[in-house]
């Protein structure tokens, strides 16, 4: 899109633009094939996502435990691009359909944001939970000789770490993802690198991978509180729950952090709160 442009080099108006915020609460959404439609999506991309990187999680496990090569399976590197892979993969496919959240930490980022309803966050919510109990419960199905014996893929705070240790881990890797979200998803962005064909699921995905090899040590990255939640259900023993909050509250936190810093600091959202609440004082 061609920008408008005065005599003196100046912008006259936006060469972008930003769609209008969603409504609170849209009921005409559960009348709308679409609505549902986005439902199956976000459930079938987060089963695929638990099933394939939980499976990744329990194989490496089971081939480390059985050999003292310390380069035996697909090591830590491997989880980490089996986690960010899965997610380049299914935001591709599904951002056309229904964002490609797979993530209710991600929803409930762009919920603050306005960009999507409370109807919708919610319901992409359930449907997120739904799928990855599901993904996990084809791996206990699958890999039942080794899903109780590793744990089962389940998120657990490590041995030497405290809570508070585990939480701002957890808070500042879904920061990066979501606000990567943000990135790469800003329709400022877009129009202003418009002739750089970079494909938003790809910093996505990268985000998640570098998240993965710097908390997989610390907590064995959530940063999706339904991967957690799924994996716990199914897996359902007491140290999968013990430390359970912290990948609920953490990247709740995280995703709030990320939208307020997006919307309100990089894109000003505060100061053109204020200035319109100044124009309005001096009529």
């Amino acid at each position: 899109m061609a920008k408008n442009v005065n005599s003196e080099g100046s912008f006259t108006t936006k060469d972008y633009q930003d769609p209008p915020p969603a409504p609170l609460i849209d009921p005409e959404e559960l009348t709308q094939w679409s609505f549902y439609r986005a439902l199956i999506a976000e459930f079938i991309a987060t089963l695929l996502f638990l099933y394939i990187t939980v499976l990744t999680v329990i194989g490496y496990k089971s081939q480390s435990a059985t050999t003292s090569d310390p380069c035996a399976g697909v090591g830590v590197l491997g989880i980490a691009w089996a986690f960010g892979g899965m997610i380049f993969v299914l935001v591709y496919c599904t951002a056309g359909i229904s964002g490609g959240h797979i993530n209710p930490a991600v929803t409930f980022g762009l919920f603050l944001a306005r960009k999507v309803s409370l109807i919708r966050a919610l319901m992409y919510m359930v449907a997120q939970c739904l799928g990855a109990i599901c993904g996990v419960g084809l791996v206990k199905a699958f890999q039942s000789a080794y899903y109780h014996r590793y744990d089962g893929g389940a998120n657990m705070l490590s041995d030497g770490y405290s809570h508070g240790v585990g939480l701002s881990a957890e808070i500042i890797g879904t920061f990066v993802l979501v606000y990567t979200v943000f990135s790469a998803t800003d329709p400022k962005r877009n129009a202003r690198d418009s002739h750089v064909p970079v494909l938003a699921p790809l910093p996505i995905g990268f985000a998640v991978f570098m998240v993965h090899l710097a908390t997989i040590p610390i907590t064995g990255t959530g940063i999706n509180p339904a991967r957690s939640l799924g994996a716990a259900v199914i897996f359902n023993q007491h140290k999968a729950w013990k430390d359970h909050w912290i990948f609920w509250v953490g990247p709740f936190i995280g995703a709030a952090i990320a939208a307020f810093y997006h919307q309100f600091i990089l894109r000003a959202g505060a100061a053109k709160a204020l200035g319109s609440f100044r124009s309005s004082s001096q009529v």
